[in-house]
């Protein structure tokens, strides 16, 4: 009657070791390590690196308990900080040996202690939010005035490509503060000029004017089109942010929007605020220029500039025009893949402006070089020199002597993108790993003593019943730790409130099985039915009670942001592993407590007040 058949009780015993399992890496905690990424976007983390790495700290005479690498970074991991500020200093100095052109970053950070054969399942510890492991906030401004300058100088060039398609004569096009000021030579040259624009820009609003013999139309964008203009900025922002702190190796960062025009970006466990602030302060765009063939690097002729090109390892100047094709904005989507020929190759897509650019450029200057130049702190540097074969728009290939690895970097980098408008960091706040420490430990405190009081309270209630109680609960804490694991969910003070609440919401369940049994008992109920009634009867309840929880949950996940989603998830999943455990978990023990039991007189579950006695 009450026995599960062996294959539930095979699949409740594997549960419980997959919880087992992805919940111990959390008990062996962090230790001090130092992460080398690139600072170069064209500079990679590759095998030859680790070994460079590997030889510094060895010839350094200092110690690493091991190291993991990555496709962004690469990671090693010191016994103590004193180690490992050490092998900070020798990798930064030996990695960068001019501090003002930096190749690679040399931060410190923080790695899992867990042993090899726990990580080679993928068993890692959860994240710990800012306020547990310590780390840095910013608070970013974002220069919405700016994001409207830049636009405006793309639809400048936009304008010129327009108005030479259509054959509008013009004598110029400029940005004047907020507007754009097209220079014409007539007043039916200029009417024309505002219908062939307003046909292709409704974001655009215009007036007139004259300035000597010069009919002038000016634009400027609407008040819808701003508004439009400054939310993208803040989204790309955001993008490119998460992009950057990737460097860092920051395992789950928040970066975020506050308001109209901030950003706010938390970076867990992040030790070298220096090295942070230096990254997200970084400004990067992409350039397409002109090669100038034939000319001398080490002499160059007015109107071209030299940048670097990677080569085999080695550094190549180029010779490219000053005049610039298009910039990184026009850039769609790029993505790695195969030309005609099975080579690798960089598949690339541009806006509509952006196409009609090209197909101009590409047409007038079939099998010369055109160059994409990636600018970085100021500096330039060359990441693709490629010959044009044909005509072409808004999408092409660029190819070349790549290999497939190659091709997918620089495909990244095309998809990374520049900030869409200046920030400014206007706050700045460190947590210390200590003041995070001293919350982990009352955060693990409270649960403890909660998980104490509640497991006493249910043996002394309900006596093995109560016991059994219990033993769900510790299921349910295991399986719930296991699966923030498993997730990589960040863990904030916010979220061990709601382990707390799981709690006692998990053991409500039991609370509602044990008093349906009892309630059967005192019904006159036999033991064993008792027990199939208690669980089947209590079931209905339960679901309905923690299905309305959930939705109030989902709730809070959808709409909420920070601590708020922070709760909503470990609520959630609290939710899902109580059910779990507080039914099949407690019910697979009181299968085996009672349930091979043939004459069972009476059950071990409290005083049962029974009619007429």
């Amino acid at each position: 009657m009450n026995r599960y058949p062996l294959w539930k009780n095979l699949m409740i015993g594997l549960v419980l070791i997959f919880g087992l399992l992805y919940t111990l890496p959390n008990f062996f905690g962090e230790v001090p390590a130092v992460q080398v990424s690139s600072a170069r976007s064209t500079v990679k983390v590759d095998a030859d690196l680790e070994k460079q790495v590997l030889d510094i700290i060895t010839n350094a005479k200092i110690a690493n308990d091991g190291y993991l690498r990555d496709q962004t970074s690469l990671r090693v991991r010191f016994k103590d900080v004193d180690t490992q500020q050490k092998a900070k200093d020798a990798l930064e100095h030996a990695l960068n040996p001019d501090p003002q052109k930096p190749s690679y970053v040399v931060a410190l950070n923080l790695l899992s202690a867990s042993p090899s054969w726990l990580t080679s399942i993928q068993a890692l510890p959860m994240y710990l939010g800012l306020d547990l492991r310590g780390g840095v906030h910013f608070l970013l401004q974002v220069d919405m005035n700016g994001a409207i300058t830049k636009q405006l100088d793309s639809t400048s060039g936009d304008l010129r490509t327009l108005l030479r398609e259509k054959k509008v004569a013009y004598s110029g096009v400029s940005r004047e503060r907020d507007n754009l000021v097209v220079r014409l030579r007539s007043d039916a040259d200029r009417q024309k000029a505002k219908n062939t624009i307003s046909d292709s820009r409704t974001d655009l609003l215009f007036t007139t004017r004259e300035e000597g013999t010069d009919f002038l139309l000016v634009g400027s964008f609407s008040p819808q089109a701003r508004r439009t203009i400054q939310e993208d900025a803040i989204k790309q922002n955001i993008v490119t942010l998460h992009n950057r702190v990737n460097e860092l190796g920051v395992a789950e960062p928040i970066i975020q929007q506050q308001g109209a025009d901030r950003i706010v970006v938390e970076l867990p466990g992040v030790q070298d605020v220096g090295k942070a602030k230096d990254l997200i302060g970084r400004t990067a765009t992409l350039q397409v220029r002109m090669a100038a063939e034939g000319t001398d690097p080490l002499n160059p002729p007015p109107g071209t500039d030299v940048y670097p090109e990677m080569r085999n390892g080695q550094q190549v100047p180029v010779v490219v025009k000053k005049m610039v094709v298009l910039t990184g904005d026009r850039f769609v989507k790029a993505a790695s893949t195969f030309d005609n020929n099975q080579r690798p190759a960089v598949s690339v897509t541009l806006d509509a402006a952006g196409g009609h650019i090209m197909r101009d450029i590409t047409r007038e200057n079939i099998h010369k070089g055109m160059a994409i130049i990636l600018f970085e702190k100021g500096q330039g540097e060359a990441i693709s020199v490629a010959t044009i074969q044909g005509e072409f728009s808004s999408q092409f290939q660029i190819t070349g002597n790549f290999s497939a690895e190659e091709t997918n970097r620089l495909a990244i980098l095309i998809r990374s993108g520049a900030l869409a408008a200046p920030m400014d960091i206007i706050e700045e706040r460190v947590v210390g790993p200590s003041a995070g420490a001293e919350n982990i430990q009352k955060g693990k405190d409270s649960t403890l003593w909660g998980f104490v009081a509640i497991a006493a309270f249910m043996c002394i209630y309900y006596m093995f019943f109560g016991f059994v109680s219990a033993m769900a609960l510790s299921a349910n804490v295991l399986l719930l730790v296991a699966l923030l694991s498993l997730f990589q969910a960040t863990l904030t003070l916010p979220g061990i409130a709601a382990i707390a609440l799981a709690l006692g919401m998990a053991i409500d369940s039991n609370v509602l099985i044990n008093e349906r049994i009892r309630e059967e008992l005192r019904n006159g109920a036999t033991p064993q039915a008792a027990i199939l009634a208690g669980y089947e009867r209590a079931f209905n309840t339960i679901l309905d009670s923690n299905v309305t929880t959930l939705i109030a949950g989902i709730a809070l996940l959808a709409f909420g942001s920070g601590p708020i989603k922070s709760f909503a998830v470990v609520h959630c999943l609290g939710i899902l592993t109580s059910m779990f455990s507080a039914v099949l978990v407690s019910r697979m023990i009181i299968n085996f407590a009672y349930g091979y039991r043939r004459k069972l007189d009476k059950l071990a579950i409290g005083q049962v007040w029974k009619p007429g006695v």
